[in-house]
Parts: structure tokens; sequence; C-alpha cells
């Protein structure tokens, strides 16, 4: 009788302490329901991550593209505006080193299914309109300018993306490109010195 008393005694406190304590129910949910936010939240951040690195590699193809496709416009109206025959040769040389580089990013686009855009940007457009208003030694010194200017921020661009990029194959044309770049910057720092 004595442990029948007992056993009752027990479990009547042990129901009274689980429906007397609603805090404890309250804390073990709330904590259950935090846990799910934030394994929730990290699933997403590892989401975006990766949209991060798809959209870094288009970003980079998109700018390339434009960017090599301005080079060959503004090669070819320096290659008959140029007065300076080394101006008029880089700009020679900018038409076929970016028109080749052009092609081959194409087929990168292509092989990853992307689309590259068909036209230079707005910016490009607006250099391109005012390099046409000039001409003699004065278009020479902006073209060169120009030139100077897309060239750093070519190098900087795909010494990044082959450094730092995410996917194998643009790292490669890349990395494949950027000795040409780098060899254009030099070749235009010299001309600088020269008509500037």
């Amino acid at each position: 009788m004595r442990r029948l008393f007992l056993v009752s005694g027990i479990s009547a406190l042990l129901a009274l302490g689980l429906t007397g304590c609603p805090e404890a129910a309250t804390n073990v949910n709330t904590r259950n329901a935090n846990t799910a936010v934030v394994l929730n939240n990290n699933a997403n951040t590892m989401t975006n991550v990766d949209r991060g690195a798809m959209g870094d590699e288009k970003e980079f193809m998109t700018t390339a593209a434009q960017g090599g496709m301005a080079e060959v416009k503004l090669g070819e109206m320096a290659s008959t505006k140029a007065q300076n025959a080394e101006v008029k040769a880089f700009a020679q040389k900018m038409v076929t080193d970016h028109g080749k580089a052009n092609a081959e990013l194409k087929d990168l686009a292509k092989k990853k299914n992307f689309t590259l855009p068909t036209d230079v940007s707005e910016d490009q457009k607006e250099t391109y309109d005012e390099l046409a208003k000039l001409s003699g030694a004065e278009f020479d010194k902006e073209y060169v300018k120009t030139m100077v200017d897309d060239h750093e921020k070519d190098v900087d661009a795909f010494q990044e993306q082959a450094d730092d990029g995410d996917d194998a194959d643009t790292k490669a044309f890349a990395a494949k490109t950027l000795p040409t770049l780098k060899s254009h910057l030099e070749m235009i720092k010299k001309i600088d010195d020269k008509v500037n």
C-alpha cells in the first residue's frame, strides 16, 4: 500500500510539473523553431553563394564580350582616322586580337548555354561617338588614352577571373587571354608616352 501511494504521488508530481510549467514546453518549441529558421537561413545562404558564383561568371563573360566588341569597333575607326603610324598599327592589332578573343568567348558562352550581348554598352557607345568627332593628333591622343584606361581595367578583370573564378573553362579563357591583354597594355603605354 505504501509503495502504491509513493508511485501515485510521483506520477501526480510529474503530471503537475509538466502541465504546471508551460514555459519549459514553450522554450523547447521556440528553440526548435529558431533552429529551423537558422537551418533555413543557412540553406538560403548556400543557394545565394551558388547563384553568386554563376552570376560572376556570366557578368565576366558579358563585360568581356562588350569590351572586346568595343575594342574592335574603336580599332576599325582608329585604323582609318589615326594620324600616327604606331597608333594605326596598334588599332589594327586590336581588330585582329580582340576579334579572335571574341570568337573564342562566343564558343565558351555557347558551351555554357549563355547568350552574350550583341552590342557594346551605352558608355562604350558614348566613347565611340566622342572619338568619332575628333581628328588628327587630337584623335590619336584621345584614342590612346581610352586604350590605356580600357586595357588597365581589362587586365585587372581577366587577372581576377584567372585567379579566383569558380568555373574552370572561364578561368582557362581568362588565363589564356591575359598575356595578350598585358602586351597590349605595354604597347599602348609606350605609344602614350610618344603622343601625349
